[in-house]
């Protein structure tokens, strides 16, 4: 491997960031703060950059694989470091994470995907039986983890007793395995683009993929590392601006997810709206089927109380995305109109979040 690419951005960062903290730079600055916060970002930024790499070492559709489960690693290790250091006080951060996930991947990314392709091709195609089986799949967790700890009675409140934690985690977790078998080995044929005539870059050395994952990892540490020493300064943010607390989810959720945003629109405008719909859904549903069995081990090791049901309010929104995206994705060709929809559908849950 060269100079040069040891030198490049993604190598860079990561080593940075780790710097950063272990020097204990973090307090109350606001300058200092901000440093950490575009720290924070670019080690997002060079994870998935190196996730790239080792997905383009693999093919498809391993590699998007590898980086919905690089961004969900992200978003477990940042939500478990802040419920352990807020204690009791986070008990709905991953509640409200997941579900900001959930709905910035089905509104935001899925819906700027179908604009961006939309107003360049006018109309993309992809296979329909693909969106089904993972919009199946995202359904049943969605239900089980979000919504039926509001009308189970062997606890009171929005959550589930130890036993039915255990079980649901299991569910969430034999869905998202089958998917993932469905994905890759069963029918696979689903999920590969169609229309995939451009050139492609030479793939990775055997040296440079493996630095990519070393750094991947190295990446995943640091990320939730500096997490864990700005979430102070994140939560006194949003207190400041006299928002709710589940802002703090939809932050997280937002930074996480950005840069597989702009991957599956990046391949939307390519032409490839099959990687764009397998970044989106396979993102959703690893997202909350691995993300809820983890918070669930946590909140059982340190007896940390954990609220899963949504409120009236979030069901409802959930509900539309949900409804909004099948309709999209039924007649395997997209237009700018499903786009602008689910992006409004977006803009409509953030103000709610925002303006309760």
């Amino acid at each position: 491997m060269s100079l040069k690419t040891l030198l490049h951005w993604s190598f860079i960062f990561p080593l940075l960031s780790l710097a950063y903290y272990f020097f204990g730079i973090v307090d109350d600055n606001a300058w200092l703060a901000t440093l950490g916060s575009l720290l924070l970002i670019s080690s997002v930024l060079a994870a998935v950059h190196h996730a790239e790499v080792v997905a383009h070492k693999v093919g498809e559709p391993f590699g998007t694989i590898i980086l919905a489960i690089a961004i969900t690693v992200l978003e477990v290790g940042l939500i478990v470091s802040l419920m352990v250091a807020g204690g009791k006080e986070t008990s709905t951060l991953a509640r409200d994470t997941v579900f900001a996930a959930v709905m910035l991947i089905l509104n935001g990314i899925l819906g700027a995907c179908l604009l961006v392709g939309g107003l360049k091709f006018k109309e993309q195609f992809f296979a329909r039986t693909s969106g089904n089986m993972a919009l199946i799949s995202l359904v049943a967790i969605v239900v089980m983890t979000l919504i039926l700890p509001n009308y189970t009675t062997s606890e009171l409140s929005a959550t589930f007793s130890k036993a039915q934690l255990i079980f649901f985690s299991v569910a969430s977790l034999v869905i998202y395995s089958t998917f993932l078998m469905v994905q890759t080995v069963r029918h696979r044929n689903y999920f590969l683009p169609e229309n995939d005539d451009e050139p492609h870059a030479e793939p990775p050395t055997n040296t440079e993929s493996t630095m990519s994952l070393v750094f991947l990892l190295i990446c995943l540490g640091v990320v939730v590392v500096m997490a864990k020493a700005l979430s102070p300064t994140i939560e006194s943010v949003v207190h400041n601006l006299g928002a709710p607390q589940a802002l703090v989810g939809v932050i997280i959720a937002a930074v996480v997810l950005l840069p597989e945003g702009m991957a599956a629109i990046k391949a939307a405008r390519r032409n490839q709206f099959q990687t764009s719909l397998n970044l989106a859904l396979g993102s959703a549903i690893a997202s909350i089927g691995l993300t809820i069995p983890c918070v669930a081990v946590v909140s059982i090791i340190y007896e940390m109380p954990l609220l899963l049901g949504l409120d009236i309010k979030s069901m409802v929104l959930l509900a539309l995305s949900l409804y909004t995206v099948m309709l999209s994705l039924s007649r395997g060709k997209t237009n700018i109109l499903y786009g602008v929809v689910l992006l409004v559908n977006l803009l409509a849950y953030i103000f709610t979040v925002i303006v309760p």
